[in-house]
């Protein structure tokens, strides 16, 4: 059971306390990493070693703190740190707090507002988005960085414990920041992309599952089989095709992105996002992380009540 309570004891930090508003770690090493990026990457298209260089130096040595950390504390200290280290990767009081802040000014009608809130959790062009490319921009990145902030750290966790969840929010942390194909990251930035895509391909598809259990299944299910594949990422297409269609509305389609259009396929089906579809995202991440809670308690009193 102490997984368990330990995924329970995060997630009530997580809504309780937020992330810490000053010295977060994943804030540190961020800037750590832009600090090493600006050394290694200084011509545009740096190799590919440089950048399997950077990850290495990076990940490793941190990830092999944790394992010594875990190994070597006394027993009763291990799930303290394994739930402050699980609280400080998890994001879910966060993702509510920047969607709310979309949400909340689409339903005043205050696009300008709108589009400044979305601006600060999306890559495209904010300026030329409508409300309704406002609210699907939002609604994508509820369900995306559900997977990303919330499921995927669960995951990790309960696979590798508090090494694996930290190995993991680094690797994302990295390729959110180097993961873009233009000039300066194609090459420096493609192993921490690939990695990310390597261990986000189980819990995305954990999370696809989870989303279509706890909406219209048949139609999640149905949009995840036939429309995933048509995505750009091979872990984000399954994901917002089992959301979109969890909630029965339409996702993706054409987006601005700077100063051109990208097109972009139809994911979902049903009526266009809206204010309340950014609502319906939050609650199907936070209703999921507690049915994985849920499904972690039950599957530990299954199995001590078996041995017993």
């Amino acid at each position: 059971m102490e997984p368990v309570l330990v995924c329970a004891v995060a997630l009530l930090l997580d809504q309780g306390l937020g992330e810490p508003r000053r010295r977060h770690p994943v804030v540190g090493f961020g800037n750590l990493a832009s600090r090493l990026e600006w050394r290694l990457n200084r011509q545009p298209g740096a190799g590919l070693w440089r950048g399997l260089l950077a990850v290495t130096v990076l990940v490793v040595p941190l990830t092999l703190v944790a394992w010594l950390a875990v190994c070597l504390a006394p027993s009763w200290l291990v799930p303290v740190l394994e739930a402050v280290g699980l609280w400080l990767a998890l994001s879910l009081r966060g993702l509510r707090e920047h969607g709310l802040a979309v949400a909340a000014p689409l339903e005043r009608h205050d696009l300008d507002g709108a589009r400044q809130a979305v601006g600060g959790i999306v890559s495209r062009n904010a300026r030329r988005l409508d409300e309704q490319g406002v609210a699907t921009a939002a609604t994508e990145s509820m369900l995306e960085n559900g997977a990303d902030a919330v499921f995927a750290s669960l995951f990790w966790f309960l696979l590798a414990g508090l090494p694996g969840v930290l190995l993991h929010r680094m690797v994302n942390t990295l390729d959110a920041m180097w993961g873009y194909r233009n000039e300066r990251f194609l090459t420096f930035g493609r192993v921490a992309a690939r990695l990310d895509d390597v261990m986000n391909w189980v819990p995305a598809r954990l999370t696809a599952l989870t989303y279509a259990l706890l909406g219209d299944t048949r139609q999640a299910l149905r949009c995840w089989r036939t429309q995933a594949a048509a995505w750009e990422s091979p872990n984000a297409g399954p994901v917002m095709a089992a959301g979109a269609g969890a909630l029965n509305i339409t996702l993706g389609g054409p987006a601005p992105y700077g100063d051109r259009l990208r097109p972009r396929p139809v994911l979902g089906v049903g009526g266009a996002a809206t204010a309340g579809s950014i609502r319906e995202a939050l609650r199907l991440v936070t209703r999921g992380a507690w049915l994985w809670v849920a499904l972690l308690a039950f599957g530990a009193m299954m199995f001590t009540g078996g041995n017993g």
